[in-house]
C-alpha cells in the first residue's frame, strides 16, 4: 500500500468523524432556588465516540480544525479551505514519533488502523521551534483519567442533579462533548441530544434518514408516523450546514418532554438525509438542540427555551449551564432551564453583561486577559462563549502573547505549554476575573508516555475573523457558571461553589 494512499484512507476518516461541536452556516438573571417550578434543568451525558485507531493528538487537531471553522461561521467570513485542514492534519501525522504517517505504523490493507501499543513506545517529542529549553521535571498536571479517557473513552453519566426540574450533564472522553436525554413522540421515546449554545436549530433523524454516503443514518433512535402516534410532517424542508458535516429535512410537529416539561406540538426538524458526521453508528447522539437565539435558526421557528416561555412552563427564556471536569469525578455537569442553580455557583460573584452580538450568538465584551494576574496588554476583546467548542480559539497575535507569558510556544501545527504548568490564564468580565485551571490549558501531552513534557495548550490560533474576536469554548466554560438570557439578551457568570 502506497504511502499516499494510506494519508488519504486515514486523513478521510479523520476529517469526516463525529464532531463534539457543531456550528450552523447562518452567521439578566434573577437567582432562582432549587424549589422554582418554572425552571428545568437537563443532565448532559458525557458521550463518548471510539475512535481506537486515530491518536488523540491527531483528534486534537481536529478540535483546532473545527474551531477554525465555526469561528469563520460566526464571525459571517470565508472558512478554511478543506485542502488547508487537510494539509494541518498532514503534517500533525508527522509530529508523531509512531502510529499513522510514521515509519512505525501499523497498517491494514486499508491503511487506517493505528495500534494503541505505539502509544507505550513512542519516544518523547522534541522542540523543533524554539531554542527555548522547556522544563520536563516536577509533576504533570494533566490527570491519568484524562489521558486513558482519550486513549479508550467512555460515556461518564451525570449524578444527581441539585435542581427540581433537572438533567444533568454527561461527558465524552477527556471532556469533549456533552448530551442530555429527552423524550419525543407518543409514546415518548428517549432521545440522546447534543447541547449546543453556538446554534440555535433542534432537529432528531427521520425514520426515512438517509446517509449522504449511501445506506441508513446509523444504529440511533428516529421519529416519524411509524414511531409516533402524535408526529405530524409539514412540507417545509431545512438544511444545517456545521463547522463539521450537515443535516436536511422537513420541519414537523411533535410531543417533546424536557425534564417532566411538556411542550405539545413543539415545531423542530426531522433529517431525512445526513453526512456520516451524524449518520455514522460510531455517533452517540440521536440530534442535536441549539440554545443560541432563534434569530439565527436556518429553521425560522423558536427555540425549545422560548418555546418553554411562551407556553408559560418556566417563567424566563434562560438557559445555564455548569459544565463538568473529568478529573474532579463529581460528575456534576447539567444545563438548566428558566433561570439558574444557585447550588453552582458563589450569588456574590455573579456577573452580568450584554450580548454584543447581533447574530444571536452570546458574545460578551472581555474586560482584561491576564497570566498569574500580570497583564497581557490585549484590550477590546470580545469573546463568544459556546458550549459546543471544546478550545479556545483567539487570533495568532493574541494566542501567540498568551503562550509567551505561559512560557509555552507555537509552531506551525500547534500551541504547547510545559504539562507540568502551573500557570493561569483569567478572562474578566464585567469586571470579574474568572480563572482558568492549569489542568485545562494543558489539555493532554503531545507523547503519552512523556506526561511531563510538552502539552497540546487549551489555546489555539486561529486564522479567521478579526483581531478582536476570541471563541471561548469549554476550556474556560469548566471554571464558570454560564447563563443566558435570549428576553433580555443578556450574558451572566458566576464563579463555581465548592462542593
Amino acid at each position: 500500500m502506497q504511502l499516499s494512499i494510506i494519508f488519504a484512507v486515514l486523513l478521510s476518516c479523520i476529517l469526516n468523524s463525529t464532531p463534539s461541536d457543531a456550528i450552523p452556516a447562518m452567521a439578566r438573571h434573577q437567582v432562582q432556588g432549587r424549589a422554582n417550578p418554572m425552571m428545568v434543568t437537563m443532565p448532559l451525558k458525557r458521550l463518548y465516540v471510539p475512535r481506537t485507531d486515530v491518536h488523540p493528538q491527531l483528534i486534537l487537531q481536529q478540535h483546532i480544525n473545527r474551531g477554525n471553522k465555526r469561528l469563520a461561521r460566526m464571525t459571517g467570513r470565508s472558512e478554511p479551505a478543506e485542502h488547508e485542514l487537510r494539509a494541518e492534519m498532514h503534517k500533525r501525522m508527522y509530529l508523531l514519533e509512531s502510529g499513522p504517517g510514521s515509519r512505525s505504523s501499523d497498517t491494514t490493507e486499508a491503511g487506517s488502523t493505528f495500534s494503541r501499543r505505539h502509544l507505550r513506545h513512542s519516544k518523547p517529542a522534541t522542540d523543533a521551534a524554539s531554542n527555548t529549553s522547556v522544563s520536563n521535571t516536577g509533576t504533570s498536571v494533566v490527570s491519568p483519567l484524562d489521558i486513558q479517557a482519550a486513549q479508550n473513552g467512555g460515556l461518564t453519566a451525570a449524578n444527581k442533579t441539585t435542581a427540581n426540574n433537572t438533567l444533568g450533564l454527561a461527558i465524552e472522553a477527556d471532556d469533549v462533548g456533552y448530551i442530555a436525554t429527552i423524550q419525543i413522540g407518543t409514546p415518548p421515546k428517549n432521545f440522546n441530544i447534543l447541547m449546543d449554545s453556538g446554534s440555535a436549530d433542534f432537529w432528531v433523524g427521520s425514520e426515512t434518514c438517509q446517509s449522504q454516503q449511501g445506506g441508513g443514518c446509523g444504529n440511533h433512535t428516529f421519529l416519524g408516523s411509524q414511531s409516533s402516534t402524535s408526529f405530524v410532517q409539514s412540507s417545509q424542508n431545512f438544511s444545517v450546514t456545521y463547522g463539521s458535516g450537515a443535516v436536511a429535512g422537513v420541519i414537523c410537529q411533535d410531543n417533546v418532554n424536557i425534564a417532566g416539561l411538556q411542550l405539545n406540538n413543539h415545531t423542530f426538524g426531522v433529517a431525512n438525509e445526513e453526512t456520516v458526521q451524524f449518520s455514522a453508528d460510531t455517533v452517540s447522539f440521536d440530534g442535536l438542540m441549539g440554545l443560541a437565539q432563534s434569530t439565527l435558526s436556518n429553521q425560522k421557528v423558536p427555540t425549545p427555551v422560548e418555546s418553554l416561555t411562551s407556553q408559560g412552563l418556566i417563567s424566563s427564556a434562560i438557559a445555564s449551564f455548569k459544565i463538568s471536569r473529568l478529573a474532579d469525578q463529581l460528575n456534576d455537569g447539567q444545563v438548566t432551564f428558566g433561570g439558574l442553580d444557585s447550588t453552582k455557583f458563589i450569588a456574590s460573584s455573579l456577573v452580568t453583561i450584554p450580548n454584543v452580538n447581533q447574530q444571536g450568538f452570546w458574545e460578551g465584551a472581555m474586560d482584561a486577559i491576564t497570566v498569574n494576574g500580570q497583564s497581557s496588554g490585549l484590550t477590546g476583546r470580545t469573546a463568544i462563549l459556546d458550549t459546543g467548542t471544546t478550545l479556545i480559539i483567539a487570533p495568532q497575535a493574541d494566542t501567540q502573547a498568551i503562550m509567551t507569558m505561559l512560557g509555552g510556544k507555537c509552531d506551525t501545527q500547534q500551541c504547547t505549554v510545559p504539562c507540568t504548568t502551573n500557570a493561569s490564564v483569567a478572562l474578566s468580565f464585567g469586571n470579574a476575573s474568572f480563572t482558568i485551571d492549569p489542568r485545562d490549558m494543558a489539555l493532554l501531552p503531545v507523547d503519552l508516555n512523556a506526561p511531563t513534557g510538552d502539552c497540546t495548550a487549551g489555546i489555539q490560533a486561529g486564522t479567521i475573523g478579526t483581531n478582536t474576536e476570541w471563541l471561548v469554548g469549554d476550556v474556560f466554560l469548566k471554571n464558570a457558571y454560564f447563563s443566558a438570557d435570549t428576553q433580555k439578551n443578556q450574558i451572566s457568570l458566576a464563579k463555581l461553589s465548592t462542593p
